[in-house]
């Protein structure tokens, strides 16, 4: 579901395990124990090495546009919902680009999977985007697991990438999926 706010749209999603919301900085401390792992900051683009708390306030402050969401992935339980990942989009020069993490104890429970549904559903009916754009590191294939699963497909470009978290390049394969209705050429072209 979308939800307006003062300054353009703020998005929220409710799956059946997982809430997302954006992120307030009362959620700093749950942030960091969620991504404080090294193994989870590498497959990162942005995320340094080693994460601090303050990092994760920095994060939460960070005005963002109305088009590019960022949300907190939260697992429902009976009590208090439990942090678990983030998932947002960015606006690139010609699409918006899909980036997740989920924190290493909820690996392998298809939560990334679920978050990234609710993700792209909300990239194609609320935002109307006409097509998503993502990327994996090479050694993460997991994560390029998750993208097929979205229905993303691959664009047959690896580029080097620099990942804050590794403290250098490596190389990430580049995916894509249209969202918006294919016309017949493109269609043909794409089989």
């Amino acid at each position: 579901m979308t939800v307006p706010s003062g300054r353009g749209r703020t998005m929220f999603a409710r799956t059946e395990r997982l809430l997302l919301r954006p992120g307030w900085i009362e959620d700093a401390p749950a942030l960091f124990a969620a991504i404080a792992d090294e193994a989870v900051v590498r497959n990162l683009a942005t995320a340094p090495w080693p994460y601090t708390l303050d990092h994760a306030r920095a994060f939460l402050a960070t005005e963002r546009r109305g088009d590019e969401p960022s949300l907190l992935i939260f697992l429902r339980t009976a009590g208090v919902p439990k942090l678990i990942g983030t998932i947002g989009l960015r606006r690139r020069s010609d699409a918006l680009d899909l980036g997740y993490w989920i924190a290493r104890p909820h690996w392998n429970r298809g939560y990334a999977t679920e978050a990234g549904e609710a993700v792209v559903r909300l990239a194609r009916e609320s935002l109307r985007a006409p097509r998503l754009a993502a990327s994996h590191f090479l050694d993460n294939p997991a994560s390029g697991r998750v993208l097929e699963k979205l229905g993303f497909r691959p664009t047959g470009i690896v580029a080097r990438r620099y990942s804050a978290g590794r403290g250098g390049r490596a190389p990430c394969r580049e995916l894509t999926l249209p969202l918006a209705p294919e016309t017949e050429a493109e269609a043909a072209m794409a089989a």
